[in-house]
């Protein structure tokens, strides 16, 4: 069992402190927080994990071995830079830091410290995205040829960020985690609207060109009035739909596509033609186990310390999802499309 405390007792941070609480694999000893009451109303009256209003204090101590920090983006790195440098292990709320450049550092400095650094992709944890990385893997999907997803839903329009940061995170980290080598496009291409006239985009789109002439696609959307959150995995031999708003089928196979055969029709001149035939074959839905996506998020963290290994949402995968975002960013700004490159400074296998 290792202990952990948790650094942020705002939105956050109570999924986690629950979490931690009833793992096994851990053994929570305290919840920092500026706002001792709210840090005391996480933590409840009859309890023994203390209440702490200075990290300074928290890190020093030498019985916490991780924390797990649920603070604004912006803070991220100085808590986690401080924790390595006190020895601890770090598990960051999303996403990993406020720009790439900085999320690099952390990345190194988790590295030289020896120490494990994890990014809180939850989504990564659910069974449905498990299968589907495990499907992939297996390749009964046989070769990626696109992916398409779909994110929308009449959401509270951010005040800090546009919809690209609010939502995409989620859809990009889940591609870094379900494609063989992780996200690493070449490029972005990003397209927004503003029809509020809120001085952000709230609708987007995001083209992610991937590895052998695949594409992905992103929708994001703030004011639909149906909540849909849905993606299309179309391989060369099968098609995977997961609809995460229908539990009774959140997964379903389907041995149906679209099968392209050359033949030659004049020899003498080498012409060919394209014959066209459809693949219709079963669909199958597996059946998958609901479970909490946290708690795998704690099991993970805890088995990667225990291993001396990379957890398996590591601090680079934050990197490449949050390089991603960046991109679009540009591509929005100059309306075009944008390279996802390396970092001045920075090792470009950090980043790439």
């Amino acid at each position: 069992m290792y202990s952990i405390a948790v650094i942020g007792a705002g939105y956050w941070g109570p999924n986690l402190v629950r979490n931690f609480r009833s793992n096994p694999a851990w053994d929570l000893v305290a919840v920092c927080d500026l706002d001792e009451q709210r840090a005391r109303k996480v933590v409840g009256t009859r309890s023994t994990v203390e209440v702490e209003t200075s990290v300074e204090r928290l890190l020093a101590r030498d019985d916490v071995d991780a924390v797990a920090i649920a603070t604004p983006a912006r803070t991220h790195a100085p808590l986690a830079l401080a924790a390595f440098e006190a020895g601890k292990h770090v598990l960051v709320e999303k996403p990993l830091a406020d720009n790439a450049e900085t999320a690099a550092v952390m990345v190194s400095a988790a590295e030289a410290a020896g120490k494990v650094l994890m990014i809180d992709h939850t989504f990564c944890y659910t069974p449905a995205v498990q299968y589907i990385r495990d499907t992939i893997a297996s390749g009964q999907l046989g070769d990626v040829l696109y992916i398409d997803s779909t994110r929308i839903n009449l959401g509270l329009v951010q005040p800090d960020v546009d919809v690209f940061w609010d939502l995409a995170p989620h859809d990009l980290s889940i591609l870094d985690f379900i494609l063989p080598g992780g996200l690493r496009p070449s490029d972005v291409t990003a397209h927004g609207a503003d029809p509020l006239g809120a001085g952000k985009a709230c609708v987007g789109y995001l083209d992610l060109p991937l590895a052998n002439g695949a594409i992905a696609h992103v929708n994001v959307n703030w004011l639909s009035p149906t909540k849909i959150r849905q993606m299309v995995v179309g391989g060369s031999r099968r098609t995977l739909v997961w609809d995460d708003m229908n539990p009774a089928q959140r997964i379903s196979v389907h041995d149906r596509g679209v099968d392209l055969r050359t033949q030659a029709v004049d020899a003498a001149v080498q012409r060919e033609a394209v014959t066209v035939s459809y693949r219709m074959g079963d669909v199958v839905v597996p059946a998958l186990k609901e479970a909490e996506a946290l708690a795998g998020v704690a099991t993970e963290f805890a088995a990667a310390i225990e291993a001396g290994r990379a957890p398996l949402t590591d601090g680079r995968s934050g990197l490449r999802v949050l390089s991603v975002l960046e991109a679009a960013s540009a591509s929005l700004a100059s309306g075009g499309t944008v390279p996802v490159v390396g970092l001045p400074g920075v090792e470009p296998e950090l980043v790439r």
